[in-house]
C-alpha cells in the first residue's frame, strides 16, 4: 500500500492542475445538485419493532385519515391574578385563539378547553391541544410560525400563554459551533506548522471536504428521504477528521523536506507513510458510523451512512488534493523545524538540536512506565466512578431552559393538571380477536385504574367498526421519572392478564412510550454495537500493526476513556456538579444515546490517534532501533500533531457545549470530554508507558498469523527498500566508472 500511495501522491503532485480541476468539478457539480434538489424537510422518524411502534401502525390502520404519530401542540393559557380562566373576556381570547389555530394547512383538531376539560379545578390553567397531520419532524415551518403567531395574539389579551409538544421541534443550528471550531483550528494549525499557508491548507481542505459531503446529502435528501438533522453529524465529523487528516499529511511533508528530499519525493513519501495511517484511521471511523445501523433506528443508520461518506471524501482528498496544493504552494510551505519570516522564522536553526516537548515527555514515560501507566489508569478509574449511577431516558420539555416556551407550558401544566400530565400514555385496545371488543375495553379500563401512579384513566374511545379503542392515562409522576416507566412496564404486564381473560391485545403507545421504548432499544444494542465495532477495528489494527497486544492496549484504552467520559457525563448532568459553570439548568437522565453514540464518534477519532501515533513509533522500530528509543522517535516526530489534532477535535466538540438545547449540549460536552481523556491521557501517557513496559513483546505476532495476514506497509518499509536500491545503483554506477 505505501508504495501504492507513493505513487499517488507523486502523480498529485505533479498532475496538480488536474486533480485540483476534478475536486472543483466534484464540488460544483454536488452543489449544483443541492441547489436544484427539492427541499425534504425532515425525514420520518419509526422505531421497528417496538411495541410503541406497532401501536402507532395499528392506529393508522384502524383510525384510517388520522395520524397518531402526528406532530402535537399544546397552548396552555393562564388567567392573570384574581381571574379565572373560565371568566367571558378570557373565555373569549382562548376560543379566538382555537378557530384560528384550526385554520392551519396541516392541522387535524384543535381541542376547546371548555368542552373537552381542558381547564384545571381551581379554574386558572387552560389548554387547547393541536394536533397536527404529519410529525413534527417533518411539519412545515409555515406550521410552525402559525402557532407561535396565534399565541402573541392572545397575550395581547392580558393572558399568561405559552406552547408544549413537539410541533415546535426545531433543527438544532450548529453554525456559531462550526465557527469556533474553525477559528481554534486555526490558530492552533499555525502554531503547529509554523506558517499561515500551510495552516490554511488543512482548513481548505476540510471544508471542500465537508462541501462535497453536506451538498450531497442535500441533493439526495428527498430521494433518500435524508432528512436536514442528517447532515449535523456529517458536517461535525467530517469537518473535524478532515483537518486532523490534512495536518497529518502535511506534517510529514514538512518533515521529509527537512530531511533533504525534493519537494515531489516530499509528497509522495508523505501520502506513502501518513496517508497510510490516513486509510486505516478513516476504515476504523467509518466502520464505527457504519456499524450504528446494527441499533436498526432509520434515522440514526441514515445519519451514520452519511457521515462515513462524508469521511471517505476526506480521506481521498487527503490522499491527492493536499498533495496538490502543496505543488501550488512551492517554497512557501517550509521544511519542519523553520517558521515563516512572519512568525518568526530564520530563529529555530538556532534551537534546531534542542530536543522538543515530545521528545522529553516521551523519555519521562519511558524512565518511568509503572508510575505513569498507574496514574493513568487510576485518574481516569476514578473519573469513571460516576459511570456506575448511570440513568438514561430521554429529555423532554422539562429538561429544556427556563427560557423556552416549550418549558414554560410544561410547567404550568404540571401546576394545574400534575406532573405526569406533560407525559400522558395512549393504551391501544386490538379487540378484533375478542368475542365481546366492549367487555375488553371495561376489563382493560378497569385493571389500568387500580395499578399504582396512575391519575387519571379516560373512557375507551373505539374506531367506527368497534373492533380497536384508546384509553389515555395519565400518570402520576413526570415523563422522564422511573415511576412513569415503571407504570408502562405494568400496564404491559397487565396486558398479558387481558389477553388471556378476553383475547384482546393491550398496546402501550404515545410520545412517553415511544421515548422509553428507544432507551430500551439503544440499551439493548449496546453490547452489539461495542463487539462489532471493536472486533472489526481490533482485527484490522492487528493488520495495521501486525501486533495482537498493540490492537488490544488501543482497545481497552478506548474503553477506558469512554466509561471516565461517561463518568464526567454522569456528574455535571445527572448529579449537577459544576452545572452553573456548564449551563445545566435542570438535570436528569442521560439521554439514552450518549452511550452508543460516544462509542461510535469516540472510537473512530481515538483510534486515529492511536494510528497516527503508534505507526510512528512502529516505523522506528522497524527500521532497527529498540523499543524505547522506538517510542521516543515516535512522539518526536508526531506527539505535538497529534496534540493539535485533538485540541482541534476539543475545540469543535466544546463549541456545543453552549447550545441552548439540552441533548446537543450533552453531546457536545460528552464528546470533548471523550477527547480529551483519550488523547492527552491514554494515547499520550498509558500507551508509551505499556510499550515502554512490554518492549519487543509489544510486536509479538504468532509466525503463522503473520504468513496469514497481508502486509499493508503503513510504517513505507517498501519505500526504504526502494532508498536501498537507489543507493546501490548509485555505487554501481560508481564502480563502473571507476
Amino acid at each position: 500500500m505505501a508504495t501504492f500511495l507513493y505513487r499517488l501522491g507523486r502523480f498529485s503532485f505533479r498532475k496538480r492542475h488536474f486533480v485540483a480541476l476534478f475536486w472543483v468539478a466534484l464540488l460544483a457539480l454536488a452543489g449544483a445538485g443541492a441547489a436544484g434538489a427539492p427541499a425534504a424537510g425532515n425525514s420520518s422518524f419509526s422505531i421497528p419493532g417496538t411495541e410503541a411502534q406497532k401501536a402507532f401502525d395499528l392506529l393508522d390502520e384502524r383510525f384510517p385519515g388520522t395520524r397518531a404519530d402526528g406532530a402535537t401542540a399544546r397552548v396552555v393559557f393562564k388567567a392573570p391574578d384574581g381571574q379565572k380562566m373560565t371568566d367571558p373576556g378570557n373565555k373569549a381570547a382562548v376560543q379566538e385563539t382555537v378557530e384560528e389555530l384550526s385554520g392551519g394547512s396541516e392541522v387535524v383538531q384543535v381541542s376547546d378547553p371548555y368542552q373537552g376539560g381542558g381547564v384545571s379545578r381551581d379554574g386558572s390553567i387552560a389548554y387547547a391541544s393541536v394536533t397536527y397531520e404529519v410529525s413534527g419532524m417533518e411539519l412545515e415551518e409555515s406550521s410552525r410560525e402559525a402557532l407561535k403567531a396565534a399565541a402573541e395574539d392572545a397575550r395581547e389579551s392580558g393572558l399568561t400563554v405559552e406552547i408544549g409538544g413537539d410541533a415546535l421541534q426545531a433543527v438544532p443550528e450548529t453554525g456559531s459551533a462550526e465557527i469556533i471550531g474553525i477559528g481554534v483550528a486555526a490558530v492552533v494549525l499555525v502554531i503547529t506548522l509554523g506558517s499561515l499557508l500551510a495552516a490554511g491548507l488543512p482548513l481548505l481542505t476540510a471544508i471542500v471536504g465537508v462541501g462535497i459531503g453536506v451538498a450531497s446529502i442535500t441533493a439526495l435528501a428527498s430521494t433518500l428521504d435524508l432528512g436536514s438533522t442528517t447532515s449535523i453529524l456529517a458536517s461535525m465529523i467530517g469537518l473535524a477528521v478532515g483537518i486532523d487528516y490534512a495536518l497529518f499529511v502535511v506534517s510529514r511533508y514538512r518533515a521529509e523536506l527537512a530531511e533533504g528530499r525534493t519537494r515531489e519525493e516530499a509528497a509522495g513519501r508523505a501520502v506513502g507513510t501518513a496517508g497510510s495511517a490516513v486509510v486505516f484511521a478513516g476504515l476504523t471511523v467509518v466502520i464505527a458510523l457504519v456499524g450504528l445501523s446494527v441499533v436498526n433506528i432509520p434515522m440514526l443508520t441514515k445519519m451514520g451512512i452519511a457521515a462515513a461518506g462524508t469521511v471517505a471524501v476526506a480521506v481521498l482528498i487527503a490522499l491527492t488534493l493536499i498533495p496538490a496544493l502543496l505543488g501550488y504552494a512551492g517554497r512557501r510551505v517550509r521544511p519542519a523545524g523553520e517558521k515563516s519570516k512572519l512568525l518568526g522564522g530564520g530563529r529555530a536553526k538556532d534551537r534546531a538540536e534542542r530536543p522538543n516537548m515530545g521528545t522529553r515527555w516521551a523519555s519521562f514515560v519511558v524512565r518511568r512506565p509503572l508510575a505513569v501507566l498507574l496514574l493513568g489508569v487510576v485518574g481516569l478509574g476514578a473519573a469513571a466512578v460516576p459511570a456506575g449511577s448511570l440513568e438514561l431516558g430521554l429529555p423532554d420539555d422539562g429538561s429544556q431552559p427556563t427560557s423556552t416556551t416549550q418549558r414554560r407550558a410544561y410547567d404550568l401544566l404540571s401546576e394545574g393538571f400534575g406532573p405526569g400530565f406533560n407525559g400522558p400514555l395512549v393504551v391501544v385496545v386490538d379487540a378484533e380477536g375478542s368475542d365481546d371488543a366492549q367487555a375488553a375495553f371495561k376489563q382493560a379500563g378497569d385493571e389500568i385504574k387500580a395499578l399504582d401512579n396512575v391519575v387519571n384513566v379516560a373512557p375507551a374511545a373505539p374506531n367506527k367498526a368497534g373492533d380497536t379503542a384508546t384509553i389515555a392515562v395519565i400518570p402520576d409522576a413526570k415523563p422522564s421519572s422511573a415511576a412513569t416507566e415503571d407504570l408502562v412496564h405494568d400496564i404491559r404486564a397487565a396486558g398479558a392478564d387481558i389477553k388471556d381473560g378476553t383475547g384482546a391485545d393491550v398496546l402501550v403507545t404515545g410520545a412517553t412510550a415511544m421515548n422509553i421504548d428507544v432507551s430500551q432499544k439503544l440499551n439493548d444494542a449496546l453490547v452489539p454495537y461495542l463487539v462489532l465495532v471493536v472486533g472489526l477495528a481490533f482485527l484490522l489494527l492487528i493488520v495495521v500493526f501486525r501486533s495482537i497486544l498493540v490492537p488490544l492496549k488501543a482497545a481497552l484504552g478506548f474503553l477506558l476513556s469512554v466509561l471516565a467520559a461517561l463518568g464526567a457525563v454522569v456528574a455535571v448532568y445527572q448529579w449537577g456538579w459544576l452545572s452553573g459553570l456548564m449551563g445545566v439548568e435542570e438535570t436528569g437522565p442521560i439521554m439514552s444515546m450518549m452511550p452508543i453514540f460516544m462509542v461510535g464518534v469516540v472510537f473512530g477519532l481515538a483510534m486515529d490517534y492511536e494510528v497516527f501515533l503508534v505507526t510512528r513509533i512502529r516505523e522506528a522500530h522497524v527500521h532497527g532501533e529498540k523499543p524505547a528509543q522506538a517510542v521516543v522517535t515516535g512522539f518526536r516526530y508526531s506527539a505535538r500533531v497529534v496534540t493539535a489534532a485533538a485540541i482541534i477535535m476539543i475545540a469543535v466538540f466544546s463549541g456545543f457545549i453552549g447550545s441552548s438545547d439540552s441533548m446537543v449540549k450533552m453531546i457536545g460536552f460528552g464528546l470533548a470530554t471523550a477527547v480529551l481523556f483519550d488523547a492527552f491521557v491514554v494515547r499520550m501517557a498509558i500507551v508509551p508507558a505499556v510499550l515502554a513496559l512490554l518492549g519487543a513483546k509489544a510486536w509479538w505476532l504468532p509466525k503463522w498469523l503473520d504468513r496469514a495476514l497481508p502486509n499493508v506497509d503503513v510504517e513505507g518499509e517498501s519505500l526504504a527498500a526502494l532508498d536501498r536500491a537507489a543507493d546501490k545503483d548509485d555505487e554501481d554506477k560508481e564502480l563502473v566508472r571507476a
